[in-house]
């Protein structure tokens, strides 16, 4: 993928991975056929709402109320703009 993410962009899970709670490690995790990716809570909680229904300005918005926090646009773009890399999200260019 060499497009970057935008506001408008609505992410998806790529195709090959799937995104699930581990218990036992405590954290989500991206399975894919060759092993598994271990993320940390911001990962995690990025990841889980990009379900192909929401945009990334929703996504951002989700977050930024669910962690009383401002001003996490840039971070969210930045975090998708590498999973779309490795092939984690997916979004129509």
């Amino acid at each position: 993928m060499n497009v970057a993410p935008t506001l408008e962009t609505t992410p998806r899970i790529g195709r090959g991975f799937r995104l699930q709670w581990e218990a036992v490690q405590d954290c989500f995790v991206l399975l894919y056929p060759e092993g598994m990716v271990k993320l940390n809570q911001s990962g995690g909680e990025i990841l889980k709402r990009c379900d192909g229904s929401r945009s990334v300005a929703q996504i951002v918005e989700e977050l930024e109320a669910a962690f009383n926090a401002q001003g996490l646009q840039g971070d969210v773009l930045a975090f998708m703009d590498i999973a779309g890399r490795q092939r984690w999200l997916e979004w129509d260019a």
